[in-house]
């Protein structure tokens, strides 16, 4: 995964539409649905701690960790401007290390669809299985097939910030549905702009093909919906919103030789 160090700093006013506080309530809202109390909850791949802030506000015992320092040091002054006593850890997902187990693991915005490939994705499932409690839910959201082939696709968007000119440009694979992704930055200081880019790529899977790596991981009840909603998926779906339990988490299987 990339380091996002210029996007971590626009992260928030690039993506300033999601409603955080509503997907928060959501995710109280499905657990509930499942019958499971949060206990101990991860929010995995935070990024710059808006959700996992939100979540405290919730009342949640929570923590984030993300893989890039840029953005955990944005989520860490938001924590200390709200006074929130929330602990924020750089880890990889795919490499996951914890203290303990926890008993709930949220990783949303579609952060698995950041890891670069199938093999990534995997071991971030083994490692998740590994660190959870046993009757322990892990929820994430991914962009679909649909959104990277005819949303993403070769498109390009343009922000035109008070002090960033964005250029979001995106190039689709029909062979693995990747789609690569590049942002140039265009920061004013004074007079002038100084330029910086990003580039990373996100990969789409079937359902199938999560559930599939998800019991390999030893989770054995897996419930799939539609973005914010408990129906299941539209064929137009976006984003949609997987629910994995696992009943006995020594079931995770780790892939020592995925490299970090």
């Amino acid at each position: 995964m990339a380091g996002y160090d210029v996007f971590a700093r626009y992260y928030d006013a690039l993506t300033a539409n999601v409603d955080y506080k509503g997907r928060a309530a959501y995710l109280k809202k499905l657990l509930e649905h499942l019958h499971h109390e949060p206990g101990i909850v991860l929010d995995l791949a935070c990024g710059t701690g808006s959700l996992t802030l939100e979540l405290y506000k919730l009342g949640m015992d929570v923590y984030g960790v993300d893989g890039s320092i840029a953005m955990l040091s944005e989520a860490k002054d938001k924590a200390y401007d709200m006074e929130a006593d929330v602990m924020f850890l750089y880890q990889k997902m795919q490499t996951l290390d914890l203290f303990g187990t926890v008993n709930t693991v949220f990783c949303s915005l579609d952060s698995i669809n950041h890891l670069s490939g199938e093999a990534q994705v995997q071991a971030a499932f083994d490692r998740v299985a590994f660190f959870m409690d046993n009757d322990s839910w892990f929820i994430f959201d991914v962009n679909t097939l649909y959104k990277h082939e005819k949303v993403l696709g070769n498109n390009t968007y343009i922000y035109d910030l008070a002090d960033i000119y964005c250029a979001w440009q995106n190039r689709y694979n029909p062979q693995d549905h990747s789609v690569a992704i590049s942002l140039d930055f265009f920061e004013k200081e004074g007079k002038v702009y100084t330029r910086s880019s990003e580039h990373f790529f996100e990969h789409a899977y079937s359902v199938e093909k999560l559930t599939e790596m998800l019991k390999k991981s030893g989770f054995d009840r897996v419930e799939v919906f539609g973005d914010l909603s408990f129906d299941a998926p539209k064929p137009e779906e976006q984003r949609i919103i997987f629910a994995a339990h696992i009943t006995n988490s020594q079931n995770g299987v780790f892939k020592d030789d995925i490299a970090p």
